[in-house]
């Protein structure tokens, strides 16, 4: 009896230790489990980049004083002081850019018509921060429609959406008592990708001659709103048309190099 106690106490001791091992076996899978659960519910403002806007569609502006056809711009203001226009100044031309025309048509005793025309750009670029540069020139085309309602002592003022001129497009019409004369003024505000166009003419009669029709000087003014838009896409073709100078170089030696091996292969079958 005495004998066989130690054995026994041998005997559990022995069968305690798979056991053991079970349970840590257990411990480590729970752990492990643990973890990869931790790893897999990180925040998801960590594993989601934040979201880029969108690439500004237009990197250059027209030559302003270019951008209204000469053509449209001796049928508008046919009798322009300067038919090449004046430039506005501007502290960032590849930003905004502006040209003016007008000039008064004497037709002696039949009276005088007096025109004036005038063409500003404003270029947006896209920013991570501010936004794509086409919602920044939309929130501007806004600013820029309000700024004309505010035209001082307007009268029969008119907004309307206009449609074939760019991306979008306002026309803001009003008569004006200027000088002693009727004036009929029209602007129009277009956007283009992320550029804005704001077109503005305006005209009147002396001495007797008849101040041009509302219509007429709307029609004018969206005759050089067109030319403007269009000449903006003209500006930004060539910079998409033609490669860069590194783009050419690299496929110069793209060339190079695969005709040198061509030429290398063919070497080697001749020998042969």
């Amino acid at each position: 009896m005495h004998r066989s106690a130690p054995r026994l106490t041998r005997i559990l001791a022995c069968a305690a230790v798979p056991v053991m091992l079970v349970v840590a076996g257990c411990s480590s899978d729970s752990d492990g489990k643990k973890d990869e659960a931790s790893s897999s519910s990180a925040a998801p403002d960590a594993t989601k980049s934040e979201a880029k806007v969108a690439t500004a569609r237009f990197a250059e502006l027209p030559e302003p004083c270019k951008s209204i056809a000469s053509k449209t711009v001796k049928s508008l203001v046919p009798a322009a002081k300067t038919k090449n226009g004046t430039e506005g100044k501007s502290s960032d031309t590849a930003a905004r850019g502006s040209c003016s025309w007008n000039g008064l048509d004497d037709n002696g005793v039949k009276g005088s018509q007096y025109r004036w025309l005038d063409v500003g750009f404003t270029r947006f670029a896209s920013d991570q921060a501010l936004g794509s540069g086409a919602d920044r020139a939309g929130d501007d085309l806004k600013k820029q429609t309000a700024k004309a309602q505010a035209a001082e002592s307007a009268k029969k003022l008119e907004t309307a959406p206009l449609s074939g001129v760019g991306d979008e497009a306002t026309t803001v019409t009003y008569d004006l008592k200027k000088t002693g004369e009727d004036f009929k003024y029209a602007t129009i505000i277009a956007r283009t990708g992320n550029v804005v166009v704001t077109v503005t003419y305006n005209g009147a009669g002396y001495a007797g001659s008849k101040t041009p029709s509302a219509d007429t000087v709307l029609k004018g003014a969206r005759m050089a709103a067109k030319d403007a838009v269009a000449a903006v896409a003209a500006a930004n073709e060539s910079k998409q048309s033609s490669p860069s100078p590194d783009a050419s170089k690299s496929s110069g030696k793209a060339t190079e190099k695969a005709t040198g091996k061509a030429t290398d292969k063919a070497s080697g079958k001749a020998s042969e």
